[in-house]
């Protein structure tokens, strides 16, 4: 019952956001105005639309929604199809119903493949425009609040069980009231004047311009420039609902609370003392296994005795690159005493997915403890963790005692592993407590920035970023904190790379003493900080982060760079 009332909440305040602005033009016309009594001549050949078609337009709406959430990510793996693939089988068919809105001899040609089946079957847009719900539901993307995006997090990771269920219905049903209360009062109003009433055809060409703009505006991206332009209204009330104590219990923000996870909130992320939270969730989904003997896994029950540090990471994270020094240094100061470290590389790219790319940052760093390839997010979502890095620390009993997220307080994380050695064997001579510097940045500095159109979030330059080949300018009035482009490149999914022979400028304008990017590729990348002197960096290989500037402060700097032809243009991280 917590998850249905949660799940309606969550769904309620989407369906009032500014996200769901762009398909509520289609909502009112197609969902509502279309089912409305319109005035006709006795001769005239119109066939009316069911009563029930904003019901079925909604319910054919929450039917793909749902079952694209929960299983789309898992349908696509199996077949081998690319994530976008349902979205652009949506956005075709957006295109052809909008064509037969149109085109009444187009929608008959579209109708002939259901005339063999009985009438209570047929899919057709006019009847009952369950169809046209099916369609909206593969494109319709409401705002990622904490209930939607425990359901992601479910659904991506194959965790779908009956709690996932009931949430994503109780979901999908709160997003929905409002889009029906808002189909329905489309009926009302061509009902309740006149001359709507009068001019069926003159609005189902108006349902036909609103669907193929919506498909040419999801092609490029529109509503999420919306919704950019758009204050969130709704964001202090989603806030509110993620934090109430209810919430927090029935709802964990990195996944659903399972028997085995749920006492990991008994400990308070980052305390300063060992605190008990419970038996640690066991490692599970692993795809394989680094530095062990012959790849075989590590079973935590198996390393009863000893003090265990589980450490989330990726090995193109910034802030785990800086984490990394202190855990090889934990691991090789205190392996003899008891430590064993157990690195869970669970992957943000899909490069990072790649065992050999996995292997090459490891020794890069110098990692030799086990490595747990997580490439499906399993053990993530066991331990209900959401940064990179995280650090949960085990006790001989099998117990956590400690969490730590993101960066900073070595010292303190230090100290609680040498505590609970000494627990575990009293008289162990331990070593000196390590040296290595805590370089964690302050606030100030730029956030990650990907070149990707999937999580372009900071993108600066003159026109829109979106996918495909393009010709982007820098512009004259660049933000702080953002990236531009320069010339012509073509931007996939993860990566920028320049679209021709001929070299492509990016202008980073940041705030931190190091800049970095993920690169791969063959070719160079020629960078100059400030107007100053150039220096070159040689791309070769499998994606891999490369240092490309670094200043004494952290005050506002311009960083242009210029990429060679061949290279793939990942991300900037900032140190």
């Amino acid at each position: 019952m917590e998850l249905v009332i949660i799940g309606l909440l969550g769904g309620l305040i989407t369906g009032i956001s500014p996200c769901i602005l762009p398909v509520l033009p289609v909502i009112f016309l197609t969902g509502g105005a279309q089912s409305a009594r319109f005035e006709t001549d006795a001769s005239a050949d119109v066939v009316p639309a069911s009563r029930w078609r904003p019901y079925l337009v909604i319910a054919g709406l929450v039917t793909s929604f749902t079952l694209v959430t929960l299983l789309g990510s898992l349908l696509l793996g199996a077949l081998g199809l690319p994530a976008d693939a349902l979205r652009w089988a949506g956005i075709a068919v957006l295109v052809l119903i909008g064509i037969g809105l149109l085109v009444p001899r187009f929608e008959r040609v579209l109708e002939r493949p259901f005339q063999r089946l009985a009438r209570r079957s047929e899919v057709d847009n006019r009847r009952n425009g369950f169809g046209v719900g099916l369609a909206l539901g593969t494109v319709f993307v409401p705002c990622a609040g904490p209930v939607l995006a425990a359901i992601i997090v479910a659904g991506s990771t194959g965790r779908v069980d009956a709690g996932t269920i009931v949430l994503t219905l109780s979901f999908a049903v709160g997003v929905a009231v409002p889009l029906l209360f808002f189909a329905l009062a489309g009926r009302g109003l061509v009902e309740r004047i006149r001359a709507f009433r009068r001019r069926e055809r003159g609005l189902r060409i108006a349902a036909g311009v609103a669907m193929l703009a919506l498909a040419v505006g999801l092609v490029f991206d529109v509503p999420q420039a919306l919704q950019r332009l758009v204050p969130d209204y709704t964001a202090s009330i989603q806030r509110q609902l993620a934090d109430s104590p209810d919430a927090r219990r029935a709802l964990d923000l990195g996944g659903l609370v399972t028997d085995e996870n749920r006492d990991l909130d008994r400990c308070t992320a980052d305390a300063t003392e060992l605190e008990s939270c419970g038996q640690a969730p066991s490692i599970r989904g692993i795809d394989g296994w680094l530095n062990t003997a012959g790849g075989a896994p590590v079973d935590l029950a198996e390393l009863r005795g000893h003090v265990v540090l589980v450490d989330f990471w990726a090995y193109s994270c910034i802030n785990c690159q800086r984490s990394i020094p202190h855990v090889v240094a934990w691991d090789a100061a205190y392996r003899a005493a008891g430590l064993r470290v157990i690195g869970v590389h669970s992957p943000e790219y899909a490069f990072e997915k790649d065992a050999a790319n996995v292997a090459a940052g490891a020794r890069d760093f110098g990692i030799t403890y086990p490595v747990a390839l997580d490439n499906d997010l399993a053990t993530w979502t066991n331990y209900r963790n959401r940064y990179w890095p995280a650090h949960y620390l085990i006790d001989a009993e099998g117990t956590v005692r400690h969490i730590s997220f993101g960066e900073g307080d070595y010292d303190v994380t230090e100290k609680l592993i040498r505590e609970l050695l000494s627990d575990a064997d009293p008289g162990a001579a331990l070593p000196d407590p390590t040296e290595v510097a805590d370089e964690t940045p302050g606030d100030t500095r730029t956030r990650e920035t990907f070149l990707g159109f999937a999580k372009d979030v900071n993108y600066g330059g003159s026109g829109d970023y979106r996918a495909g080949d393009g010709v982007y300018t820098v512009g004259a009035a660049q933000p702080e904190d953002s990236f531009a482009l320069e010339g012509a490149w073509r931007i996939e999914s993860q990566f920028a790379t320049p679209s021709s022979t001929a070299a492509g400028g990016i202008r980073l304008r940041f705030q931190a003493q190091e800049v970095r990017m993920v690169l791969a590729g063959t070719g160079e990348v020629r960078v100059r900080l400030d107007g100053g002197d150039e220096q070159t960096v040689q791309v070769s290989g499998t994606p891999r982060s490369y240092r490309v500037a670094v200043v004494e402060d952290a005050a506002p700097h311009v960083l242009d760079v210029e990429v060679s032809g061949g290279v793939e243009a990942y991300s900037f991280t900032f140190g």
